[in-house]
């Protein structure tokens, strides 16, 4: 017999996220008068660079895309109940593989050499993603704990293979180019937003189907829910513990992928500012859902890019675009951290 679980709502209410980035507005623009600064001026800039022309449009969405695939990723696995952390390792390690593939691969198709690049980046972030999964469902390792020391290593162990190993002749630590076949189209010219930024948002319809639409995405979201009742209805919980764990890997790795053959032609050490960490507050903000995660990248990715440009016209500290970012996930995730602090708590 098996058992009901009530499907994500057609009309998912926004409205408490809209009061709370308007609520992180009005404290930034406070802190901006007690600073000396015009918050009309500021704000003003700001939003002019991030949708004030063709240009600003392509630096909001090529600073979105990344940050989209690791909230997918990270929404993926607490659907089914877990707190991957570990998202930005498995989003360096995808993109360590994809720039090897693209730039040592050689004598294949454009078409061919981009989609092996970009699988072998998502092949890589799955497997980064399946050591924690199998601690956790078999010997018990939490995967908080897991996972983060899981992106440090992954970290240093790109840092040490674009230093050594791999390293470009050069002062930069930096791979060799990657061949104009794997480089990912530009979508919109002269801006660095590529071909990536349409396969997020192909791949955010793809987790809605497979959450909202699928047994076995209805099957993860029951372990996430209720995992004892899901193992009473003869749910496999840890096969699709891992399962989660696979598919948010994937997508990471892919988006690391996309970073590398999109924007920057070849992994260079520490290009990455957070994308994976960001990603968990982007989920959070878009209410761990793939719709929600759209709007909530497209956000942050307009605070960095308006950002720039606030500070290069007015003279107003980057740091401030930071603060609000920091407000946004303060205000509208906080609930969702203290739930799970909360229905977690008996696993430490």
């Amino acid at each position: 017999m098996r058992f009901s679980l009530k499907k994500s709502p057609s009309r998912f209410s926004i409205l408490p996220e809209i009061i709370a980035i308007l609520l992180a507005f009005f404290i930034g623009a406070l802190i901006l008068l007690f600073s000396g600064y015009s918050p009309l001026v500021a704000f003003s800039a700001l939003f002019r660079g991030a949708f004030g022309s063709r240009n600003a449009w392509g630096q909001t969405l090529t600073q979105a895309t990344p940050i989209l695939f690791t909230a997918l990723a990270f929404l993926l696995t607490f659907r089914a109940g877990i707190f991957n952390i570990g998202v930005e390792g498995q989003f360096l390690m995808g993109a360590m593989a994809s720039a090897l593939a693209g730039a040592y691969f050689s004598g294949l198709p454009a078409p061919l050499h981009i989609t092996l690049s970009l699988l072998l980046g998502g092949a890589m972030g799955a497997l980064w993603g399946l050591i924690p999964a199998l601690l956790k469902v078999y010997l018990g390792a939490h995967e908080v704990i897991t996972t983060m020391m899981m992106s440090y290593i992954a970290s240093y162990l790109t840092s040490y293979l674009v230093n050594y190993p791999f390293k470009a002749p050069g002062w930069v630590a930096q791979t060799e180019p990657v061949a104009k076949t794997a480089l990912l189209p530009k979508i919109l010219p002269p801006t660095q937003l590529s071909l990536s930024f349409i396969i997020s948002l192909f791949l955010a319809l793809l987790v809605s189907f497979f959450l909202f639409h699928t047994y076995l995405g209805f099957q993860i979201r029951a372990v996430g829910l209720n995992p004892e009742v899901a193992e009473n209805r003869g749910i496999a919980i840890k096969n699709r513990q891992i399962l989660a764990f696979l598919l948010s890997g994937l997508i990471a790795g892919i988006g690391g992928g996309g970073e590398i053959l999109g924007v920057h032609g070849r992994f260079v050490d520490g290009f990455s500012p957070g994308y994976g960490w960001d990603g968990i507050a982007v989920s959070l903000v878009g209410k761990l859902h793939p719709g929600g995660c759209v709007l909530a990248s497209i956000l942050f990715g307009m605070l960095r890019a308006g950002g720039m440009t606030m500070t290069r016209v007015t003279k107003v500290p980057l740091d401030l675009s930071l603060i609000i970012q920091a407000l946004v996930i303060i205000l509208v995730s906080a609930p969702y951290f203290i739930r799970a602090v909360i229905l977690r708590r008996r696993d430490f």
